[in-house]
């Protein structure tokens, strides 16, 4: 099963760059979208991606053009969940899974804190809940895979300037400590699992060319339960995919 997660920033906007004729070159069973910041009724290229073979399940905010996820895949869900169940979280469609066979894999939006104090303390919510909620889901579905859009780099390793970004929302003492007890509850960053290497980020600021000279952040993650360590074949970010400010992340499982 190959599983890629993408914050498209505006599912529209990728669509203008050839997203389609890269879905197709690529291949993934399973697409986790972050960001849509659209309606399907919004999207008329629905229906090239049916003929892609894709079956297509929604999740956008209920305020217009902002936030909200989704999932594509090629492999019909046994069920599709929307939401968390938690009002303040599904009023903004920041979760949506779909339970396969043998795994279940999960599209979400981590807020971010950038705008100040308010959605700050909105996010370390968010981050209390979340734990508490995916464990929930593991309890139900073992072999459970979390993708998306974190909003958190983990260690210093994943940003380029870890001195300047210290008291920075997104590498915040507080939000890193979060990430380290998330993934020693049970679950494996698959990314660095495969690739202890510096310098692979996953989003960019688009000033000062910043993806040009590689001065990013890695926040976007396919965490997968450590139950499905030994069939984890493949994970790598796809950097040349180029419809957003950030790029796609892969995991393949066997």
């Amino acid at each position: 099963m190959k599983i890629i997660t993408y914050n498209v920033n505006g599912i529209r906007a990728a669509l203008k760059k050839d997203w389609l004729g890269w879905l197709k070159s690529v291949n993934p069973d399973v697409v986790c979208l972050q960001e849509i910041k659209a309606t399907p009724d919004q999207v008329p290229e629905i229906l090239y991606l049916e003929q892609l073979g894709y079956e297509h399940y929604w999740y956008p905010a209920q305020k217009k053009g902002y936030s909200g996820t989704a999932i594509f895949t090629k492999i019909t869900p046994k069920h599709v969940e929307y939401g968390c169940g938690h009002e303040d979280y599904d009023f903004e469609g920041r979760i949506i899974r779909a339970d396969f066979d043998d795994v279940s894999v999960m599209s979400t939006y981590f807020p971010s804190g950038t705008t100040g104090d308010v959605r700050q303390d909105f996010k370390y919510r968010f981050l209390d809940d979340f734990h508490q909620y995916a464990h929930k889901v593991m309890s139900e579905h073992p072999n459970l895979v979390i993708s998306g859009d974190y909003n958190i780099c983990h260690r210093p390793i994943d940003i380029h300037n870890p001195k300047s970004n210290a008291n920075t929302s997104g590498f915040l003492p507080e939000e890193r400590e979060w990430m380290e007890n998330f993934i020693n509850s049970g679950f494996i960053d698959t990314f660095r699992a495969l690739n202890p290497e510096p310098h692979n980020y996953t989003w960019w600021s688009y000033r000062a060319g910043a993806r040009a000279k590689n001065l990013g952040w890695r926040i976007d993650y396919n965490m997968a339960s450590t139950s499905l360590a030994d069939r984890i074949k493949d994970a790598k970010i796809l950097k040349e995919a180029i419809h957003s400010d950030h790029c796609p992340v892969l995991l393949e499982l066997a």
